[in-house]
């Protein structure tokens, strides 16, 4: 049995795979509403239980279940996860991940909506540096992304980072969670879900295709443990920051993550020009320079 999957060689992004691009789009508008009624669970949990210095305690994760509020953001994040595994598994990570940073506007109005905090200059300037950084990486994306046959050496090494990765996260958070801020969980969460991404699509495309074998089981506990954590990260950031300075974090750093792993692992912008690598690189510049400078400007944002 072969461990690669029967995909073609290489593919330009069909008319099919472009349609992928509403889907996930839709997706970033489940993403972003799941975001609002989850942070909201969070800080009413809070007010009830108790604000911990640590993160999260069991206590106060056993309440988010008893939350209305939590409950009803987790299941339109559960609609937001099923449209994103729709269209990564049917187009080029390097195109559709980044479309969730659409949810980053609608969350920011939304939130401010709500609380009737307006945004200032700085932080309104900020949300725009991140969607322009995003969109310049998505127009590249689109022009230059690419698929080729995932190996069993690609998914063997996709691996192996990750289990860097959680090593990395996990002594992080043993010395740094009294002093942790909304943008280390963020960040961290934004990682882990980067690989969450990449091995779903890895997993998907070989249950489709008939491929299964022990690597692809390891690579779903993979994705299951990488998800759990990054999901705990996620509860704690919305606990010291707005949700909307999650969601900028979030579609930043998670489509970045996903996208270098799909361009330097799984090859899906080889042949691409010089000056498109180039403008990948100033676009991830832009884009993450507007989530520092959202977590710096945010008015929500508590240290």
């Amino acid at each position: 049995m072969t461990t690669d999957l029967p995909i073609p060689e290489a593919v330009n992004l069909t008319p099919f795979q472009a349609l992928m691009i509403p889907v996930a789009l839709v997706g970033a508008v489940f993403l972003s509403l799941g975001a609002q009624y989850q942070s909201r669970g969070v800080q009413r949990v809070e007010a009830r239980l108790g604000r911990q210095s640590k993160g999260l305690s069991v206590r106060h994760v056993v309440g988010l279940l008893t939350s209305g509020w939590w409950v009803l953001g987790t299941l339109m994040l559960g609609l937001a996860v099923v449209l994103q595994l729709i269209s990564i598994t049917n187009a080029p990570l390097i195109v559709v991940q980044p479309l969730g940073a659409v949810a980053l506007v609608i969350t920011t109005w939304f939130s401010s909506r709500s609380t009737g905090v307006p945004l200032g200059q700085q932080a309104r300037r900020a949300v725009w540096t991140c969607i322009v950084g995003v969109g310049i990486f998505v127009a590249i994306a689109a022009v230059v992304g690419r698929e080729s046959a995932i190996s069993r050496q690609q998914l063997v090494t996709i691996l192996v980072v990750l289990a860097v990765v959680l090593v990395v996260v996990l002594v992080s958070f043993r010395f740094a969670a009294k002093r942790a801020s909304a943008l280390y969980y963020i960040v961290g969460a934004g990682v882990l879900y980067g690989f969450v991404a990449t091995l779903a699509k890895v997993v998907l495309n070989r249950f489709l295709s008939g491929t299964f074998d022990w690597l692809t089981a390891i690579a779903v506990v993979g994705v299951i443990g990488a998800a759990a954590l990054g999901g705990y990260f996620v509860q704690n950031a919305y606990s010291s920051g707005s949700a909307d300075l999650v969601i900028a974090g979030l579609t930043v750093i998670d489509p970045i993550v996903a996208v270098g792993i799909g361009v330097i692992v799984l090859g899906e912008a080889a042949g691409a020009p010089w000056i498109a690598v180039l403008g990948f690189l100033v676009a991830a510049v832009i884009a993450i320079t507007g989530v520092f400078l959202l977590a710096k400007h945010h008015p929500q944002t508590r240290s």
